[in-house]
């Protein structure tokens, strides 16, 4: 190419960019066009919704069936085609525990009522209504010439259904597709006479010739919402959460406060969908292969809290045809009921389906599991008082640790009576200089007493896993449901006596729209014993600015924090204040502080060994470390001066 070609070439492409730039769009001129483009688009799907109505409806005046005609079915279907486009029919199963409505579409179970439960309206309890939630489980199915076939689109035909209660130890109920060639999808229930446990097995026979035969498992679609049962919608949604235990570990959980989604690539047992007081629980006799599950929130809906999906993956052997076999459980979150069904079980075989109980962890949760609840569960067979049970339980609680409490008072009295030494010693040792002095000298004071300054503070510590415990207790407690007491017409809500519908802000959202009175007295209760407090541990040591102040707030913060949690775990911290406070007066007036302080004074005239233990060693330690980042400090600001 010569020179003259290449600059033509170079003036040619030089025109074409400056006409394309100065004839592009403006921004208003693109902003145009896209509105229109999605005016025109609007209209489009407003034209085909009309169009595909008057069909419908030009159908539905010359009374045609609504569905696609046979040979179209016949097309979509294959070999299933006879199982679809019947009307949709119910068949009841139901045994002293629980009434399932089994739907022939799908072959699926539609609605599961708990008989012994209602919801805080007093309705019938209602795990799930396919009708009014969509709650869906559906087996998908691969064919030999590469159909996909939905079981929740089949119409299953019931082959021995008998209505009525169980009658016998256990009854098996099948419903079944079968194809034009002969070949049967069996869903099999079983049920016992007194349990929450279903029974389920997915059987085939003759599909080999219908199936893909190199499949080695099946995907299960398992979908439910979970329905608001009890007063509080905000406290119930915060137990409400899809728990999962893998084959070989421990039990999973996901968030209940936010969308969530979780890919298990490991077996899996069981997955639990899970609501504050009951659960609806997929087990799989052999584990699942893996699963995805999702838990989104459903915000602004008066009626359901969540929406759980459950994609698994199931092992299936189509040519042994051996069944895929599960177990749903639909019934209540009790410990004992769920614990009974690892009865005799062993090892990893066990399913700890109590673990779906927030019972906290490490040693809260033991405490609750191999103390709390046997205790409650005792006298539960002996009184039938709800609000009785917990009164019994926080007298015995305290008179356990009452010991330790004594000791912490007997400790605050020792310094106490020692606070006009301390008083001195903080005259004479006066400013931020002579800090060190002042400690070791305080410390000097209580090591000639036999004073331990931590003597108050270790027995408190150990009465922190008790009270976390049942706070975790409570609000798990089903036993509580719609148990009242008093004025409390719940033990396991908020016991409200006054109530608002003006939506105010930040008292509505973190407060309420009610006062429980429980919580009311146990805030009370708990600003009087903290003024009880603070008077009995005055030592005469300087206390950190606001935190006094701090102390009365704490009462305060509770009020917010716990109205809107059960009533029950309000009254027994109410009861256990009220407790402390008559302990602590029993205390006071059983110590003589003129005695104690004598006796304190023929303890330091002994003639004490040297040696000083490790927390002193360490004290005096970090006091030394404390002193020279002082002086730094003060040599520092020196020399800026």
């Amino acid at each position: 190419m010569d020179r003259s070609t290449l600059i033509g070439f170079l003036l040619i492409a030089a025109l074409l960019f400056g006409f394309s730039y100065y004839n592009q769009p403006s921004e208003e001129e693109l902003a145009r066009r896209e509105s229109q483009r999605q005016e025109q688009a609007e209209k489009q799907r407003r034209e085909d919704l009309a169009r595909r109505e008057a069909e419908k409806q030009a159908k539905e005046e010359a009374g045609q069936d609504a569905t696609i005609s046979d040979s179209l079915r016949q097309v979509e279907w294959g070999e299933f085609a006879g199982n679809t486009g019947k009307p949709e029919t119910f068949y009841t199963i139901e045994n002293n525990k629980i009434r399932l409505t089994v739907s022939s579409r799908g072959g699926q179970i539609a609605k599961a009522e708990l008989k012994e439960f209602t919801t805080n309206a007093k309705e019938p309890l209602f795990l799930f209504d396919k009708e009014k939630d969509g709650t869906c489980f559906s087996v998908t199915l691969l064919t030999q010439n590469d159909r996909v076939i939905e079981t929740k689109d089949l119409d299953f035909e019931p082959v021995d259904y008998k209505p009525g209660l169980v009658d016998t130890d256990s009854a098996t109920y099948t419903f079944r597709v079968k194809t034009s060639q002969g070949a049967t999808l069996d869903y099999v229930y079983t049920l016992r006479q007194d349990d929450y446990m279903v029974g389920f097995e997915i059987k085939t026979e003759g599909m080999g010739n219908v199936l893909r035969r190199n499949v080695s498992d099946v995907q299960v679609k398992w979908t439910s919402k979970i329905k608001q049962q009890e007063r509080s919608k905000k406290f119930e949604d915060r137990y409400a959460r899809i728990y999962y235990k893998p084959a070989s570990d421990d039990v999973e959980k996901m968030s209940p406060t936010s969308d969530d989604e979780e890919d298990l690539t490991t077996k899996v047992k069981w997955i639990a969908f899970k609501d504050q007081f009951f659960s609806s629980i997929l087990i799989a006799d052999e584990a699942m292969t893996s699963a995805k599950i999702r838990s989104k929130m459903i915000e602004n809906d008066p009626v359901y809290l969540k929406k759980y999906d459950a994609d698994i993956n199931m092992p299936f052997d189509l040519q042994k045809e051996v069944a895929a076999g599960f177990h749903f459980y639909f019934g209540p979150n009790k410990f004992q009921t769920l614990k009974a069904y690892d009865k005799g079980v062993e090892g990893d075989e066990k399913l700890h389906l109590e673990e779906v109980i927030q019972l906290g962890w490490a040693i809260f949760g033991w405490i609750n599991k191999y103390v709390i609840i046997p205790m409650f569960n005792f006298f539960s067979q002996y009184i039938g008082s709800m609000g009785i049970i917990i009164l019994i339980m926080t007298i015995i609680i305290k008179l356990v640790i009452m010991p330790l409490t004594y000791k912490s008072y007997l400790s605050t009295a020792k310094m106490r009576v020692l606070k006009p030494q301390i008083e001195e010693i903080n005259k004479k040792y006066q400013g931020q200089e002579k800090m060190q002095e002042r400690q070791q000298a305080t410390m000097a004071l209580y090591r000639e007493a036999g004073v331990n300054p931590m003597g108050g503070c270790l027995p408190m510590l150990l009465q922190m896993p008790v009270l976390f415990a049942m706070f975790t207790f409570f609000p798990a407690a089903i036993e509580l449901r719609q148990q009242s007491f008093l004025w409390a017409e719940d033990l396991s809500s908020y016991d409200a006596i006054v109530s608002w519908d003006l939506q105010i802000p930040f008292v509505s959202s973190w407060f309420g729209n009610h006062l429980s009175l429980f919580c009311l007295l146990m805030t009370v209760t708990n600003i009087i014993y903290t003024y009880i407090n603070s008077k009995t541990t005055e030592t005469g040591q300087a206390q950190m600015p606001g935190m006094k102040a701090m102390m009365y707030l704490m009462p305060i913060m509770f009020l917010f924090i716990f109205n809107d949690y059960a009533s029950g775990l309000s009254y027994y911290y109410f009861i256990s204040t009220l407790f402390s406070i008559l302990t602590t007066l029993i205390f006071r007036l059983s110590i003589n502080e003129k005695k104690l302080l004598a006796k304190m004074k023929a303890y330091a005239k002994n003639p004490k060994k040297k040696s000083k233990s490790k927390w002193q060693m360490k004290l005096e330690e970090m006091q030394k470390r404390q002193q020279e980042m002082i002086r730094e400090n003060a040599k520092q600001r020196a020399k800026r001066r």
